[in-house]
C-alpha cells in the first residue's frame, strides 16, 4: 500500500535526506538518484518539491537560516540578560556550522556558487539586523546607547562582520587581530555608548579582552 504524506512532511523527509547526504559524501558527490533511494519516493514526487539538487540546497539554506533566526529571537527576548550580553549572545547564537550546517557553509564558497553566498548572506542581514535593533532600542530606553538611527547602526554593523569576518574573506590572524577592537570601537561610537562599555564583544569573535581600558 502507497503512503501518502503531507507535502509539508514529504518535504522535510527530502531535505533531512539531503542534508544527511550532504555531510556524508558532499554535495558534488550526492547524486539526486541517491537522495531517491534513502527517502523511498519517485523521481516525479522529488521533482514535485524540488526542480534540482541545486533548489535542495536553496531548501536547506532557508531551513537553517529559520532556526537561526528563532535561536537569535529566543536570546535576543531573555531579560533576565543585560541587554549588552544579549546583543553578544544573540550575534553568538549565529553558528550555521553547528547542526550539519558545515557541508551547506564549504559548498556555498566554492566560486561557481557565489550567487548562492550571497543569498544567505542577505538572509542573514535581513534577519538578524531587526532583532539587534530591538535591543538597541532596549539600550537607548535604559540610557545605554544614544543615537537615532538603530536599525541602520545595527545593519551597517551586521553587514561588515558578515563580509569582513566571513571565511571567505582569508584574513590572517594578525588583520583579525586588528578589526575586532577596531569593530568594537566604531559600534561603541555608533550606538552612543560608553567608551569600553563594548569590549567584551570581541569575545565574539574569539578575541581578547584588550583594548580601552
Amino acid at each position: 500500500m502507497r503512503i501518502v504524506k503531507k507535502p509539508e512532511e514529504r518535504r522535510d523527509e527530502i531535505l533531512d535526506a539531503a542534508d544527511e547526504l550532504f555531510g556524508q559524501k558532499g554535495f558534488d558527490g550526492t547524486s539526486t538518484n541517491d537522495i531517491l533511494e534513502k527517502v523511498g519516493i519517485a523521481r516525479g514526487t522529488l521533482y514535485y518539491h524540488f526542480k534540482s539538487k541545486e533548489d535542495i540546497m536553496d531548501g536547506l539554506i532557508g531551513r537553517y537560516n529559520t532556526r537561526l533566526m528563532h535561536a537569535a529571537q529566543e536570546v535576543a527576548a531573555d531579560k533576565s540578560i543585560p541587554v549588552v550580553a544579549r546583543i553578544i549572545r544573540t550575534v553568538t547564537s549565529m553558528n550555521v556550522s553547528s547542526g550539519g550546517g558545515e557541508e551547506i557553509m564549504e559548498h556555498i564558497h566554492k566560486p561557481q556558487n557565489a550567487l548562492m553566498h550571497a543569498k544567505i548572506q542577505k538572509m542573514i542581514v535581513s534577519g538578524l539586523t531587526p532583532i539587534l535593533a530591538d535591543l538597541v532600542r532596549e539600550g537607548i530606553d535604559e540610557g545605554l546607547f544614544h543615537t537615532p538611527f538603530p536599525y541602520e547602526c545595527m545593519e551597517m554593523v551586521v553587514i561588515y562582520a558578515n563580509t569582513v569576518f566571513d571565511d571567505e574573506a582569508g584574513l590572517t590572524e594578525e588583520e583579525l587581530a586588528t578589526r575586532i577592537p577596531a569593530l568594537v570601537h566604531n559600534i561603541e561610537r555608533l550606538m552612543g555608548a560608553e567608551e569600553g562599555s563594548l569590549v567584551s564583544a570581541m569575545q565574539i569573535f574569539g578575541g581578547g579582552g584588550g583594548g580601552h581600558e
